[in-house]
């Protein structure tokens, strides 16, 4: 874990939460969208005309992609905040600083652990309602979505783009500035608010760093190895 390697002992003890925040966030709370009910099909006139030129101009998204509707969205932010996903995660990532001590001043004891859940589930809560706020004021979608492309460069790149775009209605990506946001804006509240003294916002930005680094490794596992 190079991300681990190259943190400064200050933000170390954000690390797991980083872990945390990739396996809330990581889609697979997501509550699948009831689209296999069948539906009562219905019979309409032969004689209604189809005019076929108008049909064919309706717009298509870019790389086949369509966006969600309101209430999958929001759902989607639910599950990745307070989904059972999210709480696993955020468990997770408050086992590997308890395990580390990090901060120090939080020990090792279950009221540590329960300190460093609770700040994890905080931060991560910051980060989803800002990129989700965010998301709908720009009408953007910074959902990890997989490459449609088998090519392993096609992938790689998918993987690692996602994490700094987002989708625009029209499937192309523009700047991801709802997650940057996001995910900066937790760490430093985070640094500066809840933990102890010695952290500052500087010590939020590189969390914020490593945080986007977690991310794109866990696209890089989503997108070759996570079906």
């Amino acid at each position: 874990m190079f991300f681990v390697a190259a943190a400064s002992s200050a933000a170390q003890p954000m690390i797991g939460n980083s872990i945390g925040s990739a396996v809330a966030n990581s889609g697979l709370a997501t509550v699948a969208e009831p689209d296999a009910i069948e539906k009562p099909a219905i019979d309409f006139p032969a004689e209604i005309p189809v005019d076929r030129e108008k049909t064919a101009m309706l717009p298509q998204t870019a790389s086949g992609y369509t966006r969600p509707d309101a209430k999958k969205r929001f759902r989607r932010y639910v599950n990745s905040t307070i989904g059972p996903f999210a709480l696993l995660g955020n468990g997770i990532g408050a086992g590997f600083s308890t395990a580390s001590n990090e901060p120090e001043e939080w020990g090792k004891s279950w009221e540590g652990y329960g300190r460093r859940f609770a700040s994890n589930v905080g931060r991560n809560a910051i980060r989803n309602t800002i990129t989700y706020g965010l998301d709908e004021a720009l009408k953007l979608d910074s959902h990890f979505y997989r490459s449609e492309k088998r090519d392993v460069g096609s992938r790689v790149s998918n993987a690692l783009l996602s994490v700094v775009t987002a989708r625009k209605p029209n499937g192309k990506r523009t700047i991801g500035a709802p997650r940057l946001i996001g995910t900066y804006t937790a760490n430093v509240v985070a640094a500066e608010t809840w933990f102890p003294e010695r952290f500052s916002w500087k010590d939020g930005v590189r969390s914020g760093t490593i945080s986007l680094g977690f991310t794109a490794a866990f696209n890089l596992f989503r997108e070759f190895i996570l079906k």
